[in-house]
């Protein structure tokens, strides 16, 4: 066609047409553009050029009347002439104003340029070797590409930087929630600890709807801040702690026989009475002494390890090597013991029974105790059900596993 048109039949023309219009004169890239990979990249892209989900529907509607998979590629055609009738029924019967609307959007932002033929109809003819197409341009989806690219590539990074900041202050409130549970039942004494509270349960609020990046920042500043404070509170505790229990290491505890044992253990009820009677094995292991048995604190006591943490990390050392950051508090070591508990071929529902009668931390304890003498134990899991029996009826505590670790660093 010797001569091609820049304004739309019967329409009012604008800056915004004009400049798309001019823009089409120049060459396309040689290469083309495969087009369902420019609509997969426009989609991710579509708010940064002012279109809606419905108008890149209407645009993959147009884009289905061109044959070809590439786009300029081969100096195919690009201008489409589907009817109005046709493009709706391929928007599944979208009423034809509807249609109209989203792609007058499309030429607005474009990405589709009107060829209007003398009378506004859409056709296409050919003289001799020549054809002529009036219809819908889709040359500016080529000449446009690279520039779709790089948006989609900018809204991509926008939305992974927003998911691990929302992730981070999500992970930030669940440790700062758990931290003021631990530190009130360790420093009741402390008020700070329902205003950590309190913040961690708005935090878990406002995380229910779309926040925007500014408002995620500021809560991961105030939770950074809350966290710090109740970290240095609990470190405190921690310190204390360990200086008014020295004097337990001072304390002498005999020793039983160091021999493994190799079938399951199991306690025996008798049917009148609440006494038990346990195997030759679990009497002998090389984690128990005499004084276990002499503990006659109830289940109830048992909320808390009757050691300080520190002892309990300068015995144990295994289980460091599972452990990604270091252990400061008794939640610290619950987590680790979660993940060596598998390991050491212990079930979950021996697990939850230790941590039912003896509470999570001495559970954790007792896991990470019996790490020390693992390949003493032929039965991990037989061997903590037994000892989470003798813990229901109150006649088990962890301190005297931990002493006797001490003494075979010591020797």
């Amino acid at each position: 066609m010797e001569y091609t048109p820049v304004t739309p039949f019967r329409r009012t023309i604008d800056a915004a047409i004009l400049k798309h219009q001019a823009a089409t004169q120049e060459d396309l890239p040689p290469a083309g553009a495969n087009k369902w990979e420019v609509l997969r990249e426009l989609a991710a892209a579509r708010v940064a050029f002012g279109l809606s989900d419905r108008d890149l529907t209407v645009l993959q509607a147009l884009v289905s009347f061109h044959q070809a998979t590439i786009l300029g590629g081969n100096d195919s055609e690009l201008i489409v002439h589907p009817s109005n009738k046709a493009i709706c029924e391929r928007l599944n019967g979208m009423p034809c104003s509807t249609m109209r609307r989203h792609l007058s959007n499309l030429v607005q932002t474009g990405f589709v340029v009107r060829r209007d033929s003398p009378n506004g109809k859409r056709y296409a003819r050919r003289y001799g070797d020549e054809k002529v197409a009036f219809g819908f341009d889709l040359s500016p989806l080529v000449r446009r590409f690279q520039e779709v690219c790089e948006a989609a590539e900018t809204v991509r990074a926008a939305e992974e930087r927003y998911k691990r900041l929302r992730a981070t202050v999500s992970l930030m409130r669940r440790d700062l929630a758990g931290l003021a549970e631990y530190g009130r039942s360790l420093r009741p004494d402390q008020g700070v600890w329902d205003q950590f509270s309190d913040l961690a349960a708005l935090t878990a609020r406002d995380l229910r709807r779309k926040l925007e990046m500014e408002d995620l920042r500021r809560i991961e500043d105030a939770l950074g801040s809350a966290l710090d404070h109740a970290r240095s509170l609990l470190d405190g505790c921690e310190t204390e702690n360990m200086s008014t229990n020295d004097a337990v290491s001072e304390q002498h505890y005999q020793n039983s026989t160091k021999d493994s044992y190799d079938l399951e253990p199991r306690l025996e009820k008798a049917r009148g009475g609440g006494a038990v009677r346990e195997t030759p094995e679990v009497a002998n292991s090389p984690l128990c002494s005499e004084d276990e048995g002499n503990s006659t604190a109830t289940i109830d006591d048992q909320l808390m390890p009757n050691i300080p943490l520190g002892l309990v990390l300068a015995s144990c050392q295994e289980f460091k090597a599972y452990s990604e950051q270091p252990v400061r508090h008794w939640h610290d070591l619950v987590r680790v013991a979660d993940v060596v508990r598998p390991m050491m071929g212990i079930s979950s529902s021996a697990w939850d029974e230790a941590k039912r009668y003896m509470g999570p931390e001495e559970a954790s304890v007792v896991i990470v105790a019996m790490l020390e003498r693992f390949a003493d134990i032929r039965s991990p899991g037989g061997y903590l059900r037994t000892l989470s029996s003798k813990a229901a009826i109150g006649e088990f505590s962890c301190g005297p596993m931990i002493m006797a670790l001490m003494r075979r660093d010591a020797a």
